[in-house]
């Protein structure tokens, strides 16, 4: 491992849904820790239910309590770290109202020990929202949950999803499509392409970054013929964009933006909805995608995948995702401490 990874402040890890493939995944990764060089992580909450998950894996990973954060470097190389005692019965893909009380008070807690800087960074692992929603969760994800409690408001906490091939920024997220229009304006893109911006240059090192900016319709509205977003609302948000010094580009149509030949000429893809964002980024970084939470005091990201209820326990979870969002975090971590 390089210095500063053993030397910076621990991530906190949340959990997630205990009968989900949060707790398995969370024990590979830190089997793989030193082939994978991550940095120092501690679990929040839920020791028991980790080491029952990684017996159910197949795999020997030894949990050592701690009581603070900073004892989680010291234990680190020899067992994974987990913090507290909250705690519950492993039983994989039976989603209970328990084990939803359990990963909002590991989510709680995680986040307010990163926010207090306690913890170098939060990743958080992969919840059911209906679940969570009866123990009292009133947020649409977790991006809103640690939106609050940094005191970011929930518009100004950007989604990005980031895999080795591509980054996107879906600007409206959870909304229908048919939603969509209504939502975007020139405001809009123009903060959240900005936020991000900003982010490229902070956390991911990039003293220029390239942002292309995805047209809404078919054919970049073909000059009105199928929508007119592309001249009223996307074009002076762009031209905004580069008047304040950013390199962004476009209305792109988003049929060719995401081409091997494109891909090389942008740094982030700022689409206009969810899927526009997401499926080009799962059909090329599917077992690698990471959300990443832009505009935050604090860096935040998680596997970009679900609990996966289904084959939760039954050895065929990839932790692909959970490494990559460990590592990012720690990279992330260590340009903002200037390692």
């Amino acid at each position: 491992m390089s210095k500063w990874r053993l030397e910076g402040q621990p991530l906190a890890v949340s959990l997630g849904d205990p009968a989900g493939i949060g707790p398995e995944l969370l024990a590979e990764a830190w089997l793989q820790r030193r082939a994978e060089n991550l940095p120092a992580f501690f679990a929040v909450g839920g020791a028991e239910v980790i080491a029952a998950a990684a017996r159910r894996r197949g795999i020997e990973v030894p949990v050592r309590r701690i009581t603070e954060p900073s004892q989680a470097q010291g234990s680190f190389a020899e067992a994974l770290p987990v913090l507290g005692d909250a705690d519950g019965e492993y039983r994989p893909g039976e989603p209970a109202p328990e084990g939803a009380e359990l990963a909002l008070a590991s989510l709680t807690e995680a986040a307010r020990l990163a926010v207090s800087g306690a913890a170098g960074g939060l990743v958080t692992g992969p919840i059911a929202k209906a679940r969570l929603a009866e123990a009292g969760f009133a947020h649409p994800g977790q991006t809103e949950f640690v939106a609050e409690a940094c005191g970011v408001a929930a518009g100004d906490a950007v989604m990005m999803l980031a895999g080795p091939s591509l980054r996107t920024v879906p600007l409206t997220v959870h909304a229908a499509l048919s939603e969509v229009p209504s939502l975007l304006n020139s405001e809009l893109i123009e903060r959240r392409a900005a936020i991000t911006a900003e982010a490229m240059r902070r956390d991911f090192g990039l003293e220029r970054p390239r942002l292309a900016i995805a047209a809404l319709n078919p054919h970049a509205g073909e000059e009105g013929r199928m929508g007119g977003e592309e001249a009223r609302i996307i074009a002076p948000a762009i031209a905004a964009l580069r008047a304040r010094g950013i390199d962004a580009t476009g209305p792109h149509p988003a049929d060719a933006l995401f081409a091997p030949h494109e891909r090389d000429r942008y740094d982030v893809a700022i689409c206009m909805y969810h899927d526009q964002a997401l499926i080009p980024l799962k059909a090329l970084d599917f077992d690698a995608g990471v959300n990443v939470t832009l505009g935050l005091p604090v860096i935040r990201t998680s596997a970009d995948h679900g609990t996966a209820f289904a084959i939760a326990g039954k050895r065929q979870a990839r932790p692909g995702a959970t490494i990559a969002a460990i590592r990012l975090a720690g990279d992330c971590a260590a340009r903002r401490q200037g390692k």
